[in-house]
């Protein structure tokens, strides 16, 4: 992770669309990294985004996590890498500005309304690098 990196965008790579060998996880992280750097400074935050092999989100490809330290985590599943990249896009800017991560479904853009697999209150994150506790 990049020193600089406050936010996280992790895509499940092992999601398959049903009935097909389809792994759209990767085209995904290829469509948002790519949509991310045309946003450029209209988010005020940095993300990484990665990949990681599953989220168990098997029954709703592609899931997709949000996190940062101190921040409400979300999990939204049910997303397709060429029609919900705005909305992830958006979701990322207003991520980015809230101080808790905590936001309504109402507030959320597109999709993401209702397609959130999971809200999980703030931790703070151990970081290899400091002595932070896990909480």
């Amino acid at each position: 992770m990049n020193r600089n990196t406050s936010h996280r965008i992790t895509i499940c790579t092992s999601c398959r669309n049903k009935g097909t060998t389809c792994q759209p996880g990767y085209e995904l992280i290829d469509h948002l990294r790519k949509a991310m750097e045309a946003a450029g400074d209209t988010i005020s935050g940095d993300f990484e985004i990665s990949g990681t092999a599953c989220m168990a989100g098997c029954d709703h490809p592609c899931t997709v996590a949000y996190h940062a330290t101190r921040k409400a985590s979300y999990l939204f599943g049910d997303i397709d890498p060429d029609d919900d990249i705005e909305a992830l896009v958006d979701f990322a800017r207003q991520y980015a500005v809230l101080h808790d991560g905590w936001c309504s479904s109402v507030d959320r853009p597109g999709k993401l309304r209702t397609s959130t697999l999971a809200r999980i209150p703030a931790t703070i994150m151990a970081l290899e690098e400091t002595a932070e506790r896990v909480s």
